[in-house]
């Protein structure tokens, strides 16, 4: 049985926590097979102190998860702002994706400066249309490869852009605002104002597509919508008013073109973890036929150890894949259906290494696999327990 910590207190958190680096030292952190190097490392005192310094979302159930979580983002979490996904190997790249969810994690859990600066990697790698690559390297030299872009991520920087401002309480700062109009009008672009879907794209399934995708359209809807928020909390209301409805037009579009089954490319691929992205807190209202989307995912998508694949149409190799088993969690829990967030959360919580961290992948006899820690699923765990702990 994993060891599970049962204490409360940072201090003795942080005694038991699997901490090899601090921020901003970019060194190669052990993944899954080096569980003995990970337990027998201790955390310093700058990271009890940063601990300290924010808050552990949610009461004592999953403290300790939450807290190591943390700590996995940190280190996780480079100087300059860039986010490796995991530890090392294809892993060791930073994806606007992974970079959006860390930094509202950051910004729920009292680190907004943290959070401004993992957002703000991004300012100098956007490009001159103001898109961005699929992926990064840690010291921001730019794209590691030729692999097409995904246009996902635009979104999911507008979104998280909007929720650190939120729940922080502060202003976006002036190099984001500027990276935020670019973004926007970008997507405009793409989308003809909202009228039309975007061109294909490879999304968080990392492959090639030659039809556009749900798990890329929602994203982008869900950027609008932010973005016009923003706009309308800096006065700017005209503006505003304009990207609300090219949002409003897109969810439309998106409505016709995949709705009522939102399977994965509209009338095939299945359902798939996508349809979670169109639910709050990525949308305004929790839509009753997405809703009965995801649940027909999560029905059709169980694996053996009892978490998702990341759709119905991934093979058929009975591995629970844990971002899209949080993604569906968190999406819950926002929408106020804490039963469903709380079944998954605590699913998750259970499949915890022995140092803590949550891996990428549970194999089919309940044993983690690929790297641990995991960005955004680790991002995910702290997000909701937040959104179960406001409520």
């Amino acid at each position: 049985m994993r060891r599970r910590l049962l204490v409360a207190s940072v201090a003795t958190l942080l005694a038991g926590a699997a901490l090899q680096l601090g921020a901003g030292r970019a060194q190669p952190l052990p993944t899954l097979g080096n569980g003995a190097d990970w337990r027998s490392s201790r955390a310093t005192e700058e990271d009890a102190a940063w601990l300290s310094g924010g808050t552990v979302p949610g009461g004592a159930g999953h403290r300790e998860v939450v807290a190591q979580a943390l700590l996995d983002l940190r280190a996780l979490t480079q100087t300059n702002g860039a986010v490796a996904a995991g530890p090392d190997g294809p892993w060791a790249y930073a994806w606007p994706r992974d970079n959006s969810f860390v930094a509202v994690a950051y910004a729920v859990s009292g680190h907004p400066e943290d959070a401004w600066r993992t957002l703000r990697f991004f300012v100098d790698g956007q490009l001159e249309d103001g898109g961005f690559q699929a992926r990064y390297s840690l010291d921001g030299s730019g794209a590691p490869d030729d692999r097409q872009r995904q246009t996902d991520g635009v979104g999911w920087l507008l979104w998280a852009i909007d929720a650190v401002s939120r729940s922080s309480g502060q202003p976006v700062p002036g190099d984001l605002r500027r990276l935020r109009d670019r973004a926007t009008e970008h997507l405009l672009r793409l989308t003809d104002h909202g009228r039309e879907l975007p061109p294909p794209s490879p999304d968080y399934w990392e492959v090639p597509e030659r039809r556009v995708t749900l798990g890329t359209v929602a994203p982008l809807a869900a950027g609008l919508e932010a973005s016009a928020r923003g706009h309308a909390a800096e006065g700017d209301s005209a503006r505003s008013a304009r990207l609300e409805r090219a949002a409003a037009a897109l969810r439309s579009v998106i409505r016709e073109q995949f709705g009522p089954d939102y399977e994965r490319h509209g009338d095939r691929g299945g359902p798939d973890a996508g349809a979670a992205m169109l639910l709050p807190p990525f949308a305004r209202s929790a839509d009753p036929a997405v809703i009965g989307a995801v649940h027909r995912y999560a029905r059709q998508a169980i694996r053996p150890a009892g978490g998702l694949a990341p759709g119905v149409g991934w093979r058929a190799d009975g591995v629970s894949w844990t971002p899209q088993t949080a993604l569906v969690a968190y999406t819950a829990a926002a929408s106020g259906d804490r039963t469903t967030a709380s079944a998954w959360h605590d699913w998750l919580a259970r499949q915890a290494t022995d140092w803590g961290s949550l891996p990428e992948k549970v194999l089919p006899d309940a044993r983690p696999a690929g790297p641990a820690p995991l960005a955004w699923t680790a991002a995910l765990f702290v997000l909701t327990e937040a959104e179960l702990d406001g409520d």
